[in-house]
């Protein structure tokens, strides 16, 4: 059974990622490291970032969907998007509990 879109799964764009998910990874990585986590406080601990890496633009949301969502929304045209969780070394986990950052 498939399942409906959304109305923002059904206006964003599909066109495929510009580069590879490693590139992508890695520059948003970068990104994150350089530009959001200096001004990440406590309030955000557990939350998922999306970047853009293109633009360098992020939002931040409790999920990756309202995170991408909102980024979708402030930048239609991004498509290389990386999601991080804040104080987390992976935005999910199975059977444990998420790792924190060291």
């Amino acid at each position: 059974m498939r399942k409906a879109n959304t109305p923002a799964q059904a206006t964003r764009p599909t066109v495929p990622p510009a580069r590879p998910k490693d590139e992508t990874a890695r520059l948003g990585k970068e990104i994150y490291e350089r530009d959001i986590r200096p001004v990440m406080g406590t309030d955000h601990d557990g939350d998922v970032v999306a970047i853009d890496v293109d633009s360098g633009n992020w939002t931040i949301g409790h999920e990756a969907s309202e995170a991408v969502d909102r980024l979708s929304n402030q930048c239609p045209e991004a498509h290389d998007i990386l999601c991080l969780r804040v104080g987390r070394m992976a935005v999910y986990s199975f059977g444990g509990s998420a790792l924190r950052r060291p």
